[in-house]
């Protein structure tokens, strides 16, 4: 071998390694065209934006602009139309961009709801013609688009079809396809949205061999479904903090968005614009629909919306709430807005929600009596107070849908019967936190430490109204029923009357799915807190005619899907903060009352539902895990409690007169009502609550300055200099200061040191915006200055104003005057003794000696001359 080797010529080996490595050279090089130029063309499988798409390059978004018609009947168009627009947000032109329509089956489980909308397009089987909609579309163009498609077979068109043939909710995707640059032919997004068919027409009239009207499919009408929707009137919190009452001042607001908001087209201008479009106050309209809608108002709106009519200012910037301020511009919009709304509420249910969408478990855990009882008792008194109506009483709508034990017991034993809750937010008794979405949550303060992954809950559809015997607070025995000719119904229907008190708290249960579905609407969708981790997402990269699709889809559903042994009821609870836009609201009213006409639904009163008697089988509360997560922080609950103990002891100082303004409570209710903005819950289910930590933190700050100064602005005014006693007993003069609009209690704190007794002059009141002197008796036995410290307090012993000091000093000797005055009487009586003693016995007096006898009878006879001019002249002058 190694002969063999060795006669080979060398420039034949080195010829035969360099043709060697040449070849190596050009196969790297084609594999690495190959492989380098995919990574510089994007390839074909570009996901979409839609729904539930994974992460990937984007070349296009996709937009519904309608869809028609938005709820199928037999009555309808046998054909679907779609349009939209497609915009090109890639880096690079697109060509033969074509669309079509998918569906997937009908909706059969309520999490299908939420759940389809996340499926890949796979899953969507029935696929349509795709249509032709551009050759090419660069970038940052944008082109619309139309699409229709017949619902079910059967027509002269020879397209294909949805094969739509039976009632129910169904999930379309309108896929988009092109060819970007550098790549080949994919799907590049997507549109999903429900369809609900409350009935399926025939397909065509026109065709010849048609079917005629008689086969047109209709949903089962025997049992339809008991609806009853809520609609939320609320708003963050705009009033600046640490402003208490006055009698005539104007109040401040953060901001000037509330005016545009009840302006015209703004957000609560529109919620209003759709119930009266819907439910308009001609004699003749039918009233069992409204009948069903109850309107749940944040009293905090209310309030702000009435100062605003008196006029406002609001802050120049919002971030310094001790800056300059500017005159608002929304007290005309605010006057009509409030006489708007007092129009619907005089005939429709009303009901009130939390003070300023107040965490009531954290409002628990503060464990305040005083602010527990403002949050508990003001919203109903306000709402019918501003409203001039009468709303529904005793039950409380939580903002997150979900509280625990403590809240409920804080509900039950301030007269509230019946809590709104989501229906995964109780469970049978026993079984509580078993479920992977609320085992891990442990209470208030576990924010942080929350897990992110949860199941979606199990499709048991809880009843109607539970009871819940481990939530008891005792109450009051119910008054006595006024006679019946007495108590006519109220002209808004809501009751006059009080069913028979359980001690046990009720819950009336929501359906999560439709609420999630509402909550979507609108331009800043939430996701509550009550929505399963597995189908949350960004619903905002959906257009709003899909998402409004999805709630139509959803309130739809339970009509449509009969269940057995399970309530035929809907209660529809939109977010309180809700965005929903005129024309959207108006279509969920019309999606409502087109149910109610189909007889596939019937309007059921909302005081109908909560006073209806609870399911037999015991229930108790399950704090859902995302709640919790969205709750307020544990940080706030320490000086909220502080500052509440500081308002509830002044508030016990203070003195109503009589026809004076502000009262105490109107004075100080402001402050408390910071307290509560402090533990809202609006805008803390965005994903980043830190704007909502920087809100309540800058209230309690403001709250705190404010009670801080309040608490200064009563004080004794120092005398300055050495007060000096004319004698031991003289009074001592104080002057103390009220610089409060309000009369007010107090006390005297001094410390007299050994040399002084000083009485206790008891409680002492004050006069609002004014001061007063006081006499204190005081004795003092030594002639040094004292030094004599002074404060007030309120009859509690708090602290009130700054301490000053007294310098004394009296022109009394103490006890050596004393014993020479004593001394000096002694002498005196017995110098009068001697003179008399010698008188009675007829001896001359020493102290007599140098008036000889003649010299007294002289001054005895001038005296007694003296005497006698007087008297004549005394005569002569009468």
């Amino acid at each position: 071998m190694a002969l063999h080797r060795a006669a080979i010529p060398w420039g034949v080996v080195a010829g035969w390694r360099a043709g060697l490595f040449r070849i190596i050279v050009a196969v790297l090089t084609i594999l690495g065209s190959a492989t380098v130029l995919p990574m510089l063309a994007v390839p074909a499988q570009a996901q979409p934006t839609g729904t539930g798409s994974e992460s990937g390059p984007k070349f296009l978004k996709l937009s519904l602009d309608s869809v028609t018609p938005t709820a199928v009947t037999t009555t309808s168009d046998s054909t679907l139309t779609v349009s939209g627009s497609i915009m090109n947000i890639g880096d690079r032109k697109v060509k033969d961009l074509t669309i079509r329509v998918q569906r997937a089956a009908a909706v059969a489980v309520p999490r299908d709801l939420r759940a389809t909308l996340q499926q890949d397009q796979v899953n969507y089987e029935v696929n349509g013609d795709f249509e032709d909609v551009v050759a090419q579309l660069d970038k940052g163009e944008r082109t619309k688009f139309t699409v229709t498609i017949p619902l079910r077979p059967g027509g002269s068109s020879g397209k294909s079809t949805l094969n739509i043939t039976e009632p129910g909710v169904y999930p379309l995707l309108l896929n988009v396809n092109g060819k970007p640059d550098y790549g080949s032919q994919a799907r590049l997004d997507d549109a999903r949205f429900l369809l609900p068919v409350l009935g399926v027409p025939p397909p065509t009239a026109k065709s010849t061999d048609a079917p005629d009207a008689s086969q047109a499919v209709t949903a089962p009408t025997d049992a339809p479904v008991a609806t009853t929707l809520l609609w939320p009137l609320a708003d963050r919190p705009r009033l600046v903090a640490g402003r208490p009452g006055t009698a005539d001042g104007q109040v401040e607001l953060t901001d000037d968005e509330l005016a545009a908001s009840l302006a015209k087209g703004g957000r609560l201008d529109q919620l209003l614009g759709a119930l009266e479009t819907v439910f308009d106050t001609t004699p003749t309209r039918d009233r069992a629909l409204a009948a069903s809608v109850c309107l749940a108002i944040d009293p905090d709106l209310l309030v702000t919306v009435q100062e605003m009519t008196k006029g406002y200012r609001v802050l120049a910037s919002p971030s310094d709430p001790d800056g300059a301020t500017r005159p608002g511009t929304g007290a005309a919009q605010a006057q009509t807005w409030l006489d708007r709304l007092r129009a619907l509420t005089g005939t429709m249910c009303s009901v009130a929600l939390p003070f300023a969408q107040v965490d009531l478990d954290a409002l628990a855990a503060v464990n305040d009596p005083d602010l527990s009882a403002r949050a508990m008792n003001a919203p109903a008194e306000l709402v019918d107070s501003i409203l001039a109506t009468k709303s529904v009483r005793g039950v409380s709508l939580p903002d997150s849908g979900s509280i625990d034990n403590g809240a409920g017991i804080l509900l039950r034993s301030h007269g509230f019967g019946t809590a709104v809750l989501a229906d995964s937010a109780i469970a049978p008794e026993g079984t509580a936190g078993t479920s992977e979405a609320t085992q891990t949550s442990t209470g208030r303060g576990d924010s942080k430490k929350l897990p992110t992954q949860t199941t979606v809950p199990a499709e048991g559809v809880n009843p109607d109204v539970v009871r819940v015997p481990s939530v008891t607070a005792p109450v009051p025995p119910p008054a006595t029923p006024a006679p019946p000719a007495a108590n006519p119904p109220a002209p808004n229907g809501n009751p006059t009357t009080a069913p028979a008190v359980d001690p046990a708290l009720h819950v009336a249960t929501f359906d999560i799915w439709s609420a999630t579905a509402l909550a979507a609407l609108g331009s800043n969708p939430p996701t509550p807190s009550f929505t399963p981790t597995k189908v949350r997402y960004e619903v905002s990269n959906d257009s709003r005619v899909a998402r409004l699709q999805d709630a139509l889809g959803a309130i739809s559903w339970s009509a449509l899907n009969p269940q057995p042994n399970q309530p035929r009821s809907l209660l529809l609870v939109p977010p309180q903060q809700w965005s929903a836009s005129k024309d959207e609201g108006t279509a969920l009213l019309r999606q409502i009352e087109l149910l109610v006409r189909s007889n596939l639904a019937t309007p059921r009163p909302f005081q109908d539902l909560v006073t209806q008697p609870p399911d037999p089988q015991p229930y108790e509360l399950d704090y859902l895990t995302q709640a919790a997560a969205d709750a307020v922080p544990d940080r706030f609950i320490g000086p909220v409690r502080e500052q509440g103990r500081r308002i509830s002891e002044l508030m016990r100082a203070l003195v109503e007169v009589p026809e004076a303004d502000p009262t105490p409570r109107e004075f100080l209710d402001p402050l408390r009502d910071d307290l509560l903005r402090v533990l809202s819950l609006s805008d803390r289910r965005t994903g980043d609550a830190a704007q909502a930590d920087t809100f309540a933190q800058r209230r309690i700050d403001q709250n705190t300055r404010a009670m801080d100064n309040i608490y200064h602005s009563v004080t004794v005014l120092p005398p300055g200099g050495v007060y000096t006693l004319a004698s031991e007993q003289s009074p001592l003069l104080l002057v103390a200061r009220n610089n409060l609009p309000v009369s007010i209690r107090i006390k005297f704190r001094i410390e007299a040191p050994h040399e002084a007794k000083i009485t206790d002059l008891g409680e002492q009141q004050l006069p609002p915006k004014g001061t007063r002197s006081f006499q204190i008796p005081t004795e003092v036995s030594d002639s040094r200055n004292l030094v004599i410290p002074i404060s007030l307090t309120t009859p509690d012993g708090i602290p009130l104003g700054n301490a000053t000091s007294v310098s004394v000093r009296s022109n009394a000797y103490g006890q050596t005057l004393a014993i020479i005055t004593a001394c000096a009487g002694v002498l005196l009586f017995l110098l009068a003794g001697r003179r008399l003693w010698r008188r009675f016995r007829g001896q001359p007096d020493p102290a007599d000696e140098g008036f000889d006898p003649s010299t007294r009878r002289r001054v005895n006879r001038y005296r007694r001359a003296k005497n006698r001019v007087m008297q004549q002249e005394h005569q002569e002058a009468q």
